[in-house]
Parts: structure tokens; sequence; C-alpha cells
């Protein structure tokens, strides 16, 4: 890889300024954007493996991919590396043009064996997020076969069935999708590891920034890309890790940083009254929901699934704890989805609830554990539950645990009741259908494991409809299977779905063209600048 500009920053020097700059200067850089972030869950940079969301924002400002979308509109597909692409009559083939002159930021032209080698790593590697292409029916073992270079410029993916075409390019246009410089990465290779163990935590993309420097939970740093073909405004972007909310607004408040990223609602509120802050937000496609594990004997009774439903206080919830972070949402698709249903029929009924005990012979009550993220917002959601689960006699145990330890013991199906959020992978409604309305098998050594599976729920007809919704190519008529699926995981499933995202930051108000998109990825700095 090329030397990158001389205007880089050391490691040790991006420490010093990342935590000391502003007693010198009163305010951030003029060409730098420094962040306020609650991002401890960054486990690697690799866009084969990267699953989670900040991780997934780093990844969105740094590599590119085949596909991209609108995102005022996701609806509106458009290449980014790829300049066209044709489907074949059987709707099995797609071969995809690369743009010309595309380079990555060592300089190097990007081109189609750079694509074909990405999606085989990404497939051969078979990290978290490999399933969204290996649902193609791509495998370590036939990847080669299926994806293939037929020019300097132009590849063919051929998948396994005639998918409806805007899946497959969603699918493509996912992280685990990017574009990583095959020269590069084989430079880097170490017993057949696909250069994994460096990627980790350096960089070999195109994207308008470079990732630069990462110390875990502590700092990483963005520097611009040279040879992106729209130069970024600014020279970086400094992302700190704060875990305390009123640190960031001290920060903000002083000019020590210019976007807070994890404030609470008062602080929000205190922010969105300064004359020198502004506050952002985005509806996410991530939604709030409650997984009642199906072994437990009592949450495996549908009436009380149906009850808990009815002990949520979800307006409370979105007014107060959630306040300017979420509303009130009830179906697994997020708005803005192919699809998606907004219809809000439960509400908290004590009085519903407790018949609903009495008729699954529990009149009164139960108690339940829940495992419960030890951050303030996801308490205190589950702290209001805890009361008005005991209006009607359960007895909800609450288990604080750091988000790793909660999900190990999440995806063991080890868990009562576990409370947590879950983020479309990809902007294609099967991304959630998939997971909360299909499993294809229920066993304890299943393959494939969605969220049914690891509720222990098999959702009978369901699945084979999941699978239907996927092959329908008339938009209309796969639109009106989703909203069908929506209504039966919303009646009889172990999911208490209460809340769809919203994300927001405080914003210094001499920065513009911070933009907050439909997904983490989405969310673009690339032409942020400040004034």
């Amino acid at each position: 890889m090329r030397t990158l500009p001389k205007f880089i920053l050391s490691a040790a020097m991006v420490t010093v300024m990342a935590t000391s700059f502003s007693a010198v200067q009163a305010a951030t850089p003029a060409d730098t954007l420094v962040q306020a972030w609650q991002m401890d869950d960054i486990i690697s940079l690799d866009p084969a493996e990267i699953f989670e969301l900040s991780a997934s924002e780093i990844n969105g400002n740094t590599y590119e991919r085949l596909i991209t979308y609108d995102i005022k509109d996701v609806s509106k597909i458009s290449g980014q590396v790829a300049e066209s692409w044709t489907v074949s009559p059987d709707g099995k083939t797609y071969t995809f043009k690369i743009k010309p002159n595309k380079k990555f930021a060592s300089g190097s032209n990007i081109t189609a064996e750079d694509v074909v080698y990405s999606l085989h790593r990404a497939v051969s590697l078979d990290k978290s997020p490999a399933f969204i292409l290996g649902q193609f029916g791509f495998t370590k073992d036939n990847v080669k076969d299926k994806i293939k270079q037929t020019g300097p410029l132009e590849l063919t993916i051929e998948v396994d069935k005639p998918y409806a075409p805007t899946l497959v390019l969603y699918c493509l246009g996912n992280s685990v999708a990017s574009i990583v410089e095959k020269k590069v990465l084989v430079q880097n290779e170490k017993d057949g590891d696909w250069g994994y163990n460096w990627l980790k935590t350096k960089y070999a993309g195109s994207g308008p920034y470079i990732m630069r420097d990462w110390k875990a939970n502590e700092v990483l740093v963005l520097e611009r890309n040279p040879h992106y073909e729209k130069p970024t405004p600014l020279a970086r972007i400094i992302y700190r890790h704060i875990k305390e909310t009123a640190s960031q607004r001290l920060l903000l408040e002083k000019g020590d940083i210019d976007v807070a990223r994890s404030l609470n609602p008062e602080e929000i509120t205190a922010m969105s009254k300064s004359p020198d802050i502004k506050v952002q937000s985005a509806p996410k496609g991530t939604i709030y929901y409650l997984g009642l594990n199906q072994k437990n004997p009592n949450l495996s009774k549908p009436e009380v699934r149906l009850a808990l439903k009815y002990l949520v206080d979800y307006s409370a919830i979105a007014d107060t704890i959630m306040k300017y972070k979420g509303e009130v949402h009830q179906n697994f698709l997020p708005k803005g989805f192919l699809g998606a249903e907004t219809t809000t029929p439960y509400k908290v009924d004590v009085a519903k609830a407790k018949d609903l005990l009495a008729k699954a012979g529990l009149k009164d009550g139960f108690s339940v554990t829940m495992d419960t993220r030890s951050t303030p917002e996801i308490m205190g959601v589950a702290q209001a539950m805890q009361s008005t689960f005991a209006q009607a006699g359960i007895k909800l145990e609450i288990l604080p645990m750091d988000s790793k330890q909660a999900l190990t013991k999440y995806r063991a199906r080890q868990h009562d009741i576990y409370i947590g959020n879950w983020g479309s992978d990809y902007q294609d409604p099967n991304s959630n259908a998939d997971t909360f309305a299909a499993n294809d098998d229920n066993s304890d050594g299943a393959k494939a494991k969605p969220l049914a599976w690891r509720n222990a729920w098999d959702p009978g007809p369901l699945t084979a409809k999941t699978r239907a919704a996927v092959m329908e190519r008339d938009a209309e008529k796969r639109a009106q299977m989703y909203k069908e699926l929506q209504k039966s995981v919303l009646d009889d499933s172990p999911f208490v779905i209460f809340l769809q995202q919203t994300e927001v930051a405080a914003v210094r108000k001499n920065v513009d063209n911070f933009v907050l998109g439909p997904s983490f990825s989405d969310n673009d700095m690339s032409q942020t600048k400040k004034n």
C-alpha cells in the first residue's frame, strides 16, 4: 500500500489531540470533527466480520460496495462501484460492470478482480454477517464457481434461485459486501487467513475516509482519502469513546467536541435550548423488543405471551425514558420498509393481562428473570416493565450485565426474557422477516440461529411463507405477504416489540452536512464541514 499523506498524525499525537487539544485552542481544529460516542461495541473493523452498530458507521464512511441507495428514499437503488448491471431472464445471473478509474486509498484502480476477491473472502471467512451473502446459495466450496470475473471491469454473480432482485441488490450494498484491495490483503495474509488478523485493525478500502488509528474503548481516527472521487471537506474525524453522558454534554458545551452522540433525554432537552447547539435526529431501522424463551414453561403459554404484551406501558416508555430516542412501534418491520405495518393494538391493560394469566392457570402470577444490558436507558425500560409486570403478579428479576455477556447467554438460549434491539442488516423486508418469522430448525444444534431460534420458537407455516415472500418479484404482492407475516407475529409470537429507534445527535452549530441516515452504516460524514 502506498505511503499515506504526511498530514496524518502518529498514534501518540492522536491520543494527545483527542484528550487535550481543546485546553489550548478552546475549540476543535477547523479541519477536524471530534465526536463523543459510547462505542465499546466495536470488536473488528474487517468488513467481513463487522456486525455491530458503531463499526457499521465506520465502515460506511471508509469502504464502498457495488450498490448503494438514496438514504432519503431507500427504494432508489444505484451503483456505487458498479456502473451498471443486468439480470438474466431466468432471474439467477447478475452481470455487473465496474466504473472505470475508481481508486483505492492506495491509489490503485478498483478492478473486477478486487470485487470478486472481496465477495469470495467474505463467504470463505464465514464470520457473523456471512449469511447475508450465503442465503443466495454461496458456500466456501462453490463461491468461486458462482462469482466470477469476466473482464477487467466485469463480473457475474449467479444465485441459486430467482429471488426478488431488490433483495439481492440490497445485500450487495451491505457492509459484508465491501470491496477490499486484493493486493494489500494478499500481502498481509498469514496461514491462509485472507488477511483477516491484519484487517481487524487495519484498512484496505476506497471510501471517503481512511481508517487510520483505533484504540479500543478509547479513540478511533479517520483521515481524508486523497484518492476519493469527491474529496472530503474535513481532513479527519476523531471518535472519542466517552461512556458518561454528562461528560459528553460538558465537553460539547465547552467546545472540546463537535458532536455528542449518547446524551440522555434531559441532556438533549437542555442542549436544544443552547444557541450554540442544534439537535439532529433520524428514524433508524432498529426496533426494541423482548424475547421470551419458549423453553420456559410459563412463557411458552400463548396466554402468557399475550398477557405480557398488555403489561408494557408503551407510551410512557416512549415519552419519558426513551424521549427523543424512539417512538411506539409493535411490528417487526420498521417504518420505511416495503410492507411495514404501523398498527399499535397493544396498550397497558393490567385487568386484561390478569384475565389471560388466569386462563393460563397462573392467576397468582409467577417469577421470571430478564437479561438486561447495563446501560441507563435499557435499565430504565426494564425497571418500568418490572413495575407494570408486578401489577399482574409477575415478579420480574432484572439481571444487569455487559452487552457481550447478555448476547452470549441469549445466543445460547439460556435466558428467560431478553430485552434488546435488532437493527436490520439490509433495507429489504426479508432482513427482519427471516429472523422474527422463520426458523428452519428449532433443535439446539441448528446451523441457522435467527431470533425465532434464540427464543426456541417454531413459527410453523410462517417459515414457508417467509421463504415464499423472497421469491415474489411483484412489489405490491410482496408487500402484502409481509403485512400478513407481521400480523401473525404480532398476535402469536414470543416477541414483545415496543419501540422503533430514533437516533439523536447534539451538534455544534458551526457543523454542516452531518448526516444521520436510516441505518448506522448510512450515517454520512463524507461532506461534513465546519464554518
